[in-house]
């Protein structure tokens, strides 16, 4: 819900980047970090797949008119 994720590659990135750090973490084999990481992922995933983006892209629209 917040204007800084309107362009979709940044919400890519939100969700991409800590999924691929928790693969880095399970690499290595520090389990408990690939699971927070991939949680974080998952998290922000659904958070910005939730989110109604045609209000926030109005609420912008309408605070730069004003």
């Amino acid at each position: 819900d917040i204007p800084f994720f309107l362009p979709v590659r940044r919400r890519i990135a939100v969700v991409v980047v800590p999924l691929l750090w928790s693969l880095f973490e399970f690499s290595n084999g520090a389990t408990a970090w690939g699971l927070i990481f991939m949680g974080l992922g998952g998290i922000a995933g659904w958070r910005l797949y939730m989110a109604d983006w045609d209000a926030v892209r109005a609420s912008v629209q309408q605070e730069d008119r004003s």
